[in-house]
């Protein structure tokens, strides 16, 4: 089947004249200028094990949600929903869940409920049968986003004359093509391989002796989430520093649509999120982005 010649070619003028329309905001001038929510995008996210990749994922997710309403759909494995839950109801609050008024802890408890609905991962899926749900969910439930945590944890069903890379290739493919075909930007949380955590800072660097962040070619399958991605973030956090193990560094490796607004960041200059006290959510540049005003962030701001 061949492309609707006129309707790209309407996008091609938009994109002469200026009129694409930037992709979503936060507010905070050093994380828009890297990262944005795109509708229909497939965005990979690698990082070592233990550097907090759900937890960090989830407060981005929620931002998202508590600016501009977006709502998402959640397959983590690996963490008990009502895990997540509590992270997000203490994100919200910004208090740990027990420490939470009454009447508070149900107000964020509902705006959970209305922005995220959760995978029940009583059982394996394989990534054909986790789309068709995610279809079916859609129909019921219009959802902006969605996220797979993490991606290996689906059972692979190989077609006998096909092997584990060419079947990895066709999934990334069909996921991008889910993501098309239904407007919804997909987030798929991945680890790096066991020679990645292998790699040391030298001795004479300010974190001497510890896991250098991965580069995009170090996710399991090497350069092929790379190569099918939109966006690619990298998520690292020195563990082993007595100061520095509280700062989520967000590395933004690729941007496939520039044009959007952002870029990515220098190899040298990832975006620095601090932990709060209790670790309930994140700070940058002293600003805690949950609470930022949100009527002023919705008006300059505007959906792709």
């Amino acid at each position: 089947m061949l492309i609707n010649y006129t309707e790209h070619l309407e996008k091609l003028n938009n994109v002469r004249k200026g009129k694409v329309k930037e992709a979503l905001k936060i507010g905070f001038p050093g994380l828009d200028e890297h990262f944005r929510f795109v509708h229909g995008n497939l965005n990979i996210i690698l990082g070592h094990a233990n550097v907090g990749k759900t937890h960090f994922i989830m407060y981005l997710m929620l931002l998202y949600s508590k600016l501009h309403n977006l709502k998402w759909l959640v397959f983590s494995s690996e963490n008990e929903p009502y895990t997540l839950i509590k992270k997000l109801v203490e994100f919200l609050e910004e208090e740990p869940v027990n420490k939470i008024a009454e009447n508070n802890y149900q107000k964020s408890n509902d705006f959970v409920y209305d922005h995220f609905k959760f995978v029940n991962c009583d059982r394996q899926y394989t990534y054909k049968e986790l789309l068709d749900l995610a279809t079916n969910v859609k129909k019921a439930w219009d959802y902006d986003g969605m996220l797979l945590d993490p991606i290996n944890s689906l059972r692979k069903k190989i077609p006998q004359g096909s092997n584990a890379y060419e079947y990895s290739y066709e999934s990334l493919t069909d996921m991008r093509i889910f993501c098309k075909t239904y407007n919804i930007s997909l987030w798929v949380n991945t680890h790096a391989v066991t020679e990645a955590l292998r790699k040391k800072h030298p001795p004479n660097h300010e974190y001497g002796g510890q896991p250098i962040p991965p580069m995009m070619g170090d996710s399991e399958m090497g350069g092929m989430f790379g190569n099918r991605s939109d966006d690619y973030l990298i998520i690292h956090r020195y563990l082993y520093d007595m100061t520095n193990w509280m700062y989520t560094r967000l590395y933004v490796a690729k941007v496939k649509h520039q044009e959007l607004g952002y870029k990515p960041t220098p190899i040298e200059s990832p975006v620095l999120f601090k932990s709060l006290l209790n670790n309930v959510g994140f700070e940058i540049g002293g600003k805690n982005l949950i609470k930022l005003n949100e009527p002023s962030i919705k008006k300059n701001s505007t959906q792709t």
